[in-house]
């Protein structure tokens, strides 16, 4: 009954007109939703019992103990429509959680203030270095210039402490984002909309690695992609085209109109306020106030970014086409969507002038006319007027969040998350309808995919290969770990190939099983389960684990059946049960020494996760490896080891 009422919803909307009507397509919306009502009235090919585990597999991180019992007594149904709403469910052990990382409350400002960035302290050293430092003039005494030099010197030892102490510090804030990302999944009560939060941050992917974009991170899940992750997708667009993240990251804080391109015509006053700032009276007499201190303790100095705007405004700049060849290719069209090259230089125009405020005062999104290029443009096919400044990127996004091609790209990608790395073109075309007939809503778009015939098919079942977040969050879950309140877990994921905020490049980590399976990931993961079965990940207790507690005197048979059971879903291939009997791997014994799987870790990014000060050393393990030196392990947590790194664990 609920999947014939949202199929009634749809069909409302479709009446009502939610959506602009230059954007529908009656007769064939029409069909669409007749082929929807037939496929959710199609038999499910899943047993009961798999389509509860199926589900708490994909619109979850996996079952904790007890959860089964929970959906079967509810419905999966039942429980799939009460996770599409996740602001009716109570989260508050996570809230509580969460209030101890003081970084996740925080603005862009209030970061910057009390974790001022390490670019920051070492521009303030070199201004202090050639104001305050003492160099022995001519007339000098004999011995003064050596007195000069052990003060300059000693000053220069205090200086590189506090740029290491700024150093260690701004790290936290990219440590802290990353704990919280890995808490949620794990302890959330609100797993879809932990499914879908993680969804939309690799969808819209920035490199927390580049430059101040660290700084930038925590609002951008916190304030732009969490609240959109179950919301309308125009919405979430133009959230995303105005954050510092995906300014900073993709470079369209520096994009302007190139020389000879018509400009704005500001007034004076105005352009000085929305436009390039005016210099400020008294602006001439550098180093004026610049010894305030703020909260933390730092010096009131002018980020490195607001340095970046300043010196870019000195020079000659021009078009960055970077963000608008991203948002067609990756964020709304996708790579065949029909896009030329002059609607990336078209859209890149109309972007231009969406900048950053200066980060000493908020660090925000500003339009800046004066950079704008304001003459006549196309994007596809719609003309744009002169003249219209903000209004042109505007209607760039309208046009993006609803075009078809972006409905179908939108719709291939849940179905791939959600159902299979191959989803039929019927799913695709029902999803794409609802896309479209909602006007963007992402919650009717998943509840399409989710009670769909395809979600519940038995090709579906155990289908999609866990990344390495997937698969460790899962663990942790199956055995009702706690979430770990130091960085040891998401090092860990980072250790299997998925470091969280550092993939470099805009397309965000593989969503396609055999991108994360070679044999080094194999063994990586293989010893990954044997650490979480040997007590080395933090939370994760086996004495703790409800079933390990019934299971601990019983023969190794009984226990093999009891964990394939409460970890496996009770079905594991002859080979896996073999292995858990018998306590040997063969992957162990002819894998080469685990490596760095395929969505492999750069030096940088080792420095950053893997010797990061703020770990204890006992928990960074040998050569800075999260996991530690392969674990030993005998009797029962063995068996759970080998069950987590079986074949049937790393899929879901």
């Amino acid at each position: 009954m609920r999947r014939f009422s949202s199929v009634l919803a749809i069909v409302a909307v479709s009446a009502i007109g939610c959506a602009p009507a230059q954007n529908r397509a009656p007769a064939t919306l029409s069909a669409t939703i007749v082929e929807a009502m037939a496929a959710d009235t199609m038999p499910r090919e899943q047993t009961a019992d798999q389509q509860i585990r199926h589900a708490l597999n994909r619109a979850a991180f996996g079952a904790r103990p007890g959860d089964y019992d929970r959906v079967r007594a509810m419905g999966v149904d039942k429980w799939i429509a009460q996770q599409l709403e996740p602001r009716r469910i109570h989260d508050r052990d996570m809230a509580q959680f969460l209030s101890r990382f003081l970084t996740l409350a925080l603005s862009t400002k209030e970061l910057i203030e009390e974790v001022p960035p390490p670019q920051l302290i070492r521009a303030q050293e070199r201004a202090d270095m050639q104001r305050k430092g003492i160099a022995a003039p001519n007339s000098a005494p004999r011995g003064a210039g050596l007195d000069s030099a052990s003060k300059m010197m000693a000053r220069t030892r205090e200086d590189s402490v506090r740029y290491r102490s700024a150093v260690q510090a701004s790290r936290r804030v990219l440590v802290e984002a990353q704990i919280a990302k890995v808490a949620r999944a794990v302890a959330s009560e609100r797993q879809l909309e932990e499914v879908m939060t993680d969804f939309w941050s690799n969808h819209f992917s920035v490199y927390a690695q580049k430059g101040a974009t660290r700084y930038f991170i925590t609002s951008y899940e916190r304030d732009v992609i969490r609240p959109h992750a179950l919301g309308n997708f125009r919405e979430m667009l133009g959230a995303v085209a105005k954050s510092p993240a995906m300014l900073f990251y993709l470079d369209n804080w520096q994009s302007s109109a190139d020389s000879g391109a018509p400009r704005l015509q500001v007034p004076e006053k105005q352009g000085a306020r929305n436009g390039l700032p005016a210099r400020r009276k008294g602006a001439a007499m550098r180093g004026r106030g610049r010894d305030r201190v703020l909260r933390g303790g730092a010096p009131a100095l002018i980020s490195a970014d607001s340095a970046r705007i300043a010196s870019a405004r000195r020079r000659p700049r021009g078009l960055n086409e970077n963000y608008a060849r991203e948002i067609l290719e990756l964020h709304t069209l996708g790579v065949d969507g029909g896009y030329t090259q002059q609607d990336v230089i078209n859209v890149a125009r109309a972007l231009t002038g969406w900048t950053l405020e200066n980060p000493r005062q908020d660090g925000g999104f500003v339009f800046r006319p004066l950079m704008h290029d304001a003459g006549e443009k196309k994007v596809l096919g719609v003309a744009f007027k002169a003249n219209r400044g903000i209004a042109d990127g505007e209607q760039v996004l309208d046009i993006l969040a609803r075009h078809p091609s972006t409905a179908r790209h939108i719709a291939t990608k849940l179905a791939r998350r959600f159902v299979t790395d191959t989803p039929s073109s019927a799913l695709i075309d029902r999803a794409a309808a609802t896309f479209t007939s909602t006007d963007g809503d992402i919650k009717e778009v998943v509840r399409t995919i989710l009670t769909s015939s395809e979600f519940f098919s038995s090709q579906a079942y155990r289908s999609k290969v866990k990344s390495p977040f997937e698969l460790v969050v899962s663990a942790l879950r199956a055995v009702g770990a706690k979430p770990d309140s130091t960085p040891r877990t998401a090092l860990v994921v980072g250790r299997l190939g998925q470091p969280l905020w550092l993939h470099q490049a805009p397309n965000g980590y593989p969503e396609t099983g055999e991108s994360w399976i070679n044999t080094g990931a194999i063994l990586n993961r293989i010893n990954f389960g044997l650490a979480l079965a040997g007590d080395r990940i933090p939370g994760a207790r086996m004495q703790n684990w409800p079933d390990g507690g019934k299971l601990a005197s019983s023969t190794r048979e009984l226990q093999v059946d009891g964990v394939i059971t409460a970890l496996l879903g009770g079905d594991a291939s002859p080979d896996t049960r073999a292995i858990m009997i018998s306590g040997t791997n063969p992957m162990l014994a002819r894998a080469p020494e685990a490596s760095d799987s395929p969505a492999i870790m750069q030096e940088e990014e080792e420095e950053t996760m893997l010797q990061d000060s703020s770990v204890p050393r006992m928990v960074r393990g040998r050569r800075g490896d999260p996991l530690g030196a392969p674990t030993e392990l005998k009797g029962f947590a063995q068996i759970v080891g080998l069950a987590l790194g079986s074949p049937e664990f790393q899929r879901r």
